[in-house]
């Protein structure tokens, strides 16, 4: 499989500032692949070691941070004469070693030839935690969940890539109903690497199917075993109710839907916890559409979405007939996944703020603006072929955008004051 983050790795690696590395995402998403794939490629060889098995190693940091006493222990460890001109060292979840984290200012101040990439599962969390983290002494990557377009890669669809790149849109129009169909198995599929890598290899939607509801029991085993006792059952609660949240016509996260009577008081310490580890996106609505949007931002208000489309799929308990054959049942639904499906591709964009709007007297809602630099971009996303854009109207008139995108199941066209883009197309437009 081919991850476009290698390509932000190999940048990292020649930067003359570079910085340790810190890799963040939800368990799953393909860090340790990443890391290693790129160690395989960029370097002769890789020093790699897990600390969530490696005991002897746990406390290591806790005497002192001299890097050449550090090196040393990894050597032991890993049998590998580290050399910084020719060795990737990977220290994979960091967060379970004490001090671990803390350990790379000192690589980066007294020991900077050195190339060391750190990832955890639920580093978020620790660092949220923590008071001693290396501001300023490490770069970051977030890795998400593989993209619409690396789906196609993996699965052999290089021309159809290609084409999608290439903005030729009456060829893309031709071609459509191919990726109409590829777009719907991925609503299935998801972009969990390995629900991916089973499809490719054995063809059978139902083992997916039994791959993601694993990964899913792996997410509420995580629960019970990382988070405070006592904030465990609220945690579940929130986690459960994403697909019912997403499946109303007004997608705003209502707390008494959690919980007859529920405050958001009762859920933030639990709605902290699933948004440090990655599991879920908090998009905030904002009230106006100024720059900076952040500064309109109302965070009592917001939408939460799962991480990966085929997970959300999985929990809302949806057929392969449902979605592959389009059944009536589907319709409820839908466009909880075609926005699912939107907002973890403009995530991905790691320079994009992503917020929703909606009016005052509420009788308008857009899906999404985005913040990309200096231009605010309102989204409004169509699950069919539905070519109607109320909010979206009402907010160019009220705003005035320099650029309002639809985007749905209907082919490419520019009108005066908005764009329609094709759903399987939104990975590639250029916001």
């Amino acid at each position: 499989m081919e991850r476009f983050a290698l390509v932000s790795l190999l940048k990292w690696k020649k930067s003359k500032s570079r910085k340790p590395l810190i890799i963040q995402g939800a368990r799953q998403v393909g860090k340790t692949w990443l890391m290693k794939e790129f160690g395989r490629r960029e370097y002769e060889q890789v020093a790699y070691i897990n600390f969530e098995f490696s005991d002897s190693l746990k406390s290591i940091f806790q005497e002192n941070f001299d890097v050449s006493r550090l090196i040393t222990a990894f050597q032991i460890e890993t049998g590998i004469r580290i050399r910084p001109e020719n060795t990737l060292i990977i220290l994979d979840e960091i967060q379970e070693a004490e001090k671990g984290i803390t350990s790379l200012k000192y690589f980066c101040e007294n020991a900077p030839e050195y190339h060391i990439m750190a990832a955890g599962s639920l580093l978020g969390i620790t660092i949220h935690q923590k008071t001693s983290f290396p501001v300023g002494k490490v770069d970051f990557l977030t890795l998400y969940p593989m993209s619409f377009n690396e789906f196609l890669l993996a699965l052999g669809q290089e021309q159809l890539f290609e084409m999608l790149q290439s903005n030729d849109w009456s060829m893309i129009t031709s071609f459509k109903a191919k990726l109409i169909g590829h777009l719907r198995h991925y609503y299935f599929i998801g972009g969990m690497p390995e629900a991916i890598s089973s499809f490719m290899s054995e063809n059978d939607i139902d083992k997916v199917r039994s791959i993601q509801k694993s990964i899913l029991s792996s997410y509420e085993h995580d629960f019970s075993k990382h988070a405070p006792s006592e904030i465990v059952p609220r945690i579940k609660m929130l986690w459960q109710s994403i697909p019912s949240q997403l499946s109303k016509e007004n997608k705003k996260f209502i707390y008494g839907a959690v919980k007859q009577g529920g405050r958001a008081k009762e859920f933030e310490l639990a709605l902290a916890w699933l948004t440090d580890c990655g599991l879920v996106h908090k998009i905030e609505r904002i009230s106006k559409a100024a720059l900076p949007l952040v500064a309109y931002q109302d965070t009592s208000a917001f939408k939460l979405f799962s991480l990966d489309v085929g997970l959300l799929s999985a929990m809302g308990g949806l057929t392969k007939q449902t979605i592959l054959q389009g059944n009536s049942i589907f319709n409820e639904f839908k466009g909880a996944l075609a926005e699912q499906f939107v907002l973890q591709h403009l995530k991905i964009r790691q320079n994009l703020q992503v917020y929703y709007w909606s009016s005052d007297t509420a009788r308008a809602e857009l899906d999404f603006v985005i913040q990309n630099n200096d231009r605010i971009i309102p989204i409004e996303v169509k699950a069919e072929e539905n070519l109607k854009a109320k909010s979206l109207k009402s907010f160019f008139e009220k705003f005035n955008p320099t650029m309002s995108v639809r985007t749905s199941m209907s082919d490419y066209r520019k009108e005066s004051w908005l764009v329609n883009v094709p759903l399987y197309a939104i990975d590639s437009f250029p916001f």
